[in-house]
């Protein structure tokens, strides 16, 4: 049954430009993943707004359209790409590099993969130790640099005709940087860019500059980046989505679905202990122990979340939990997550659950570029500023509210994606309480 609260919603008209910060493994698989799914390649595995449906009203209602044709969604042959990045490598070149995708994807597409050349990038070495660029832009300030970026976002939806663009962090994880007096104003944050201060990262730099150019902004790393108050107010201000953080891929992904499976039994938990092997890009920058710091930031919080300690403190008050992340060439981009879950039950008798997820991360992440890319234009187009919430689902770290605390679980965070775009175009609720079915009798 539908209802009169949904919102106006702009037309998915005319070309999405998809702006990538990083032109690594992650972007070029997402890009080439695209290209061959437009040829009739391939299918979007991985992919919600391609793939997935959504029921509308009672089951018996058998209303269950895919979310792609339910929501206006940007088509897939709109897309059109650009990307910065240090290394000066084409997609085709840079996707080669990475070793994610084969000839059968690559060689037919190799044309196109070789018109999309990086822009010079905003990189500075002290915040991603182990990468080296040429293809960098030079600028007295930071406020020089972030001015640049903001031409290179004119320029390119000039170029290529698109009526509207999102950009998506894709690239490496920046050191930890916590959160200080240059990130709490707009004011601040801008006398910070002007005085060159370490505190503005480069992410920043380019979150910035795309909030000024009133384009939606997804982060895609552990960074602290758009989560600041600054930035928060920028996008509210200029009635801008943002969000983050952290694409929720292999290992984290598999938490966010067993630690609830632990709590929605009662069973309780001593140590849950994880490790990782990669060997791509992201695995040598995470060899630094400060990018290290960052990403471990972002998984831990999964946990502690989800299991709430201090209201369940004798099933979860004294969790062990520590992660590791090796960085081991021979793996390429096949990453391998292990866990050792140290869980206990009836009568305290203790139990383990082991996984040894042997995932492809930019495999993972690429179809999360794609649902982040339209569906933050949809956000833009249906009027919703600042953060969102409701895309929770794709990130490790989902961005909320000052003063909530985030939803880990999976399934939360999937019925609360659902049940937006239910909202967004005036659909009922599906909260699963069923009693419509049965006959209980009156009270």
């Amino acid at each position: 049954m539908s209802d009169d609260t949904g919102r106006t919603v702009g037309p998915a008209e005319g070309k999405l430009g998809v702006l990538l910060v990083g032109l690594g493994a992650v972007a070029t698989t997402f890009i080439a993943g695209v290209e061959n799914v437009r040829r009739g390649r391939a299918l979007a595995i991985g992919s919600l707004s391609q793939l997935a449906t959504i029921r509308l009203g009672k089951r018996t209602d058998q209303r269950t359209p895919l979310i792609k044709e339910f929501v206006p969604l940007a088509d897939l042959n709109d897309l059109v790409f650009a990307a910065w990045d240090p290394i000066p490598d084409d997609a085709y070149v840079a996707a080669q590099k990475a070793g994610v995708l084969d000839a059968t994807h690559l060689e037919p597409i190799a044309p196109f993969l070789k018109t999309i050349q990086p822009m010079p990038a905003v990189f500075d070495q002290n915040y991603v130790k182990r990468l080296q660029g040429t293809n960098v832009k030079r600028g007295k300030t930071k406020r020089d640099l972030a001015e640049q970026l903001r031409e290179d976002i004119r320029r390119f939806k000039a170029e290529s005709g698109a009526a509207r663009l999102v950009l998506v962090w894709c690239a490496s994880t920046e050191v930890f940087i916590q959160p200080g007096p240059a990130h709490q104003t707009l004011q601040a944050f801008e006398r910070a860019m002007e005085q060159n201060d370490p505190a503005i990262a480069p992410s920043m730099l380019y979150a910035w500059a795309s909030l000024m150019e009133d384009v939606p902004f997804a982060n895609g790393a552990p960074n602290l980046t758009v989560d600041t108050p600054a930035l928060v107010a920028l996008a509210e201000q200029r009635s801008v989505p943002i969000g983050g953080k952290d694409f929720k891929t292999g290992q984290t992904m598999m938490k966010t679905v067993l630690a609830p499976a632990i709590k929605a039994r009662m069973l309780g938990l001593a140590g849950w202990y994880s490790t990782n092997i990669l060997g791509n890009r992201d695995g040598e920058v995470l060899d630094d122990p400060e990018s290290f710091k960052t990403k471990e930031e972002s998984k831990l919080g999964v946990l502690e979340y989800i299991l709430q300690p201090a209201a369940h403190p004798e099933l979860y008050g004294n969790v062990y939990h520590k992660v590791r992340i090796n960085y081991y060439p021979p793996r390429g981009d096949n990453k391998e997550g292990w866990d050792n879950i140290d869980i206990f039950g009836w009568l305290g008798y203790p139990m383990q659950i082991k996984v040894d997820f042997l995932c492809r991360d930019s495999i993972l992440a690429a179809p999360i570029v794609l649902d982040l890319a339209l569906f933050f234009d949809l956000a833009q187009r249906a009027g919703l500023a600042g953060v969102q919430e409701w895309l929770s689902f794709y990130f490790k770290s989902p961005q909320v509210a000052a003063g909530l605390y985030p939803e880990h679980d999976l399934f939360i965070q999937q019925t609360k994606l659902k049940n937006t775009l239910r909202w967004l175009m005036g659909e009922a609720q599906i909260t699963h309480l069923g009693v419509e079915y049965y006959e209980y009798g009156e009270q």
